[in-house]
């Protein structure tokens, strides 16, 4: 018998197999697909530095000013009230010079949240009239009224956002049901400036806390979820008992408020320092209307830029010179960076 070497035996039948799997339609076993090779994992995303403090100048334990505004007329009637024009030649004026719009309740809560080197200023309105805010048939707000205007400089400045606080009576803006949901879902602040606009140094106990109690719940009923956190005196006048105006109830309603607005002459304290929540004062808006207007106290900023709040850039954190130390007030020690 013929005996063939191993090596050539295991070849025939190897092929004896691969023939028999190609006729029965079949294919040899290929090796499985490999997966592609996975994508470079990319490096983790990081965030600039913050200038340093002094960098930038920073010092907040600086005055901001709190504006306040009335009516937009193309006539105005009085003292308090100016032209579409000249409220955008004051935003443009801010924006210029640095300053950067955060609501009542930021200012009161310490939540000053702007780019380092810039100047906190806050917008307010009283009375909630339609110069202020009122609507196009298509539920716009309508050209020249104020809203239109801050909502329009704010998309030729994204740098400068539309954010402004509107003081309230229980009929808003004409009784137009659609304004105070509008102003809430857009980022707008809404305070409380009592139920009928009344002169708070005239009324009892009782009235004041009605008054307010009243406002509070309208709000609410508006614009439900409507944290109501800060309000402005009508005619600047307090109640006999100032405190009245800062906490109360009436009616199975309490109200209690971080800051309340003064018609004032002046720009406020830092939100860190020796400020009373009590009486919080305001500048009037003007061009030279009214002794120590916006335009008398912007000019002195300007001169005394040192006087004012220049922010570090840093929410969480309190940036001053040390010779400023002594100003901070002792419940914001801990987040106090003196440099």
């Amino acid at each position: 018998m013929v005996r063939f070497p191993e090596v050539f035996v295991r070849a025939v039948v190897s092929a004896l197999v691969l023939v028999a799997a190609t006729a029965c339609g079949g294919a040899p076993d290929a090796a499985p697909p490999q997966p592609p090779p996975a994508a470079p994992t990319p490096p983790p995303a990081t965030t600039p530095p913050l200038p340093d403090p002094a960098a930038v100048g920073a010092d907040e334990l600086g005055s901001v000013p709190i504006l306040m505004y009335h009516q937009l007329a193309a006539q105005p009637g009085g003292e308090y009230d100016q032209t579409p024009a000249e409220f955008r030649a004051e935003l443009d004026r801010l924006h210029r010079e640095g300053y950067r719009p955060i609501t009542a309740a930021q200012y009161a809560a310490g939540a000053v949240d702007i780019p380092a080197g810039t100047h906190p200023v806050v917008l307010t309105f009283d009375d909630s009239t339609t110069s202020q805010l009122r609507f196009t048939a298509d539920g716009t707000p309508a050209p020249d009224c104020a809203v239109a205007i801050l909502e329009e400089f704010a998309a030729r400045h994204p740098d400068f956002p539309a954010r402004a606080t509107f003081y309230v009576t229980d009929d808003p803006f004409g009784g137009d049901p659609r304004a105070l949901p509008w102003l809430a879902r857009h980022g707008y602040e809404i305070g409380a400036h009592t139920a009928t606009h009344q002169d708070l140094g005239t009324l009892d106990a009782g009235g004041v806390q009605r008054e307010l109690a009243q406002n509070v719940q309208a709000i609410g009923a508006a614009a439900p979820d409507t944290a109501v956190t800060t309000m402005a005196l009508p005619l600047g006048s307090s109640p006999a008992d100032p405190g009245l105006a800062v906490a109360g109830t009436w009616g199975g309603t309490a109200y209690r408020f971080a800051a309340v607005m003064l018609v004032g002459a002046n720009p406020a304290p830092s939100p860190f320092g020796a400020v009373d929540p009590g009486a919080v004062p305001r500048i009037r808006s003007g061009l030279g209307r009214v002794p120590f207007d916006s335009a008398y106290w912007l000019d002195e900023l300007a001169v005394n830029p040192g006087t004012r709040f220049t922010s570090d850039g840093d929410p969480d954190r309190i940036s001053f010179p040390r010779d400023s130390a002594g100003e901070l007030h002792p419940r914001w020690v801990g987040r106090a960076a003196q440099y």
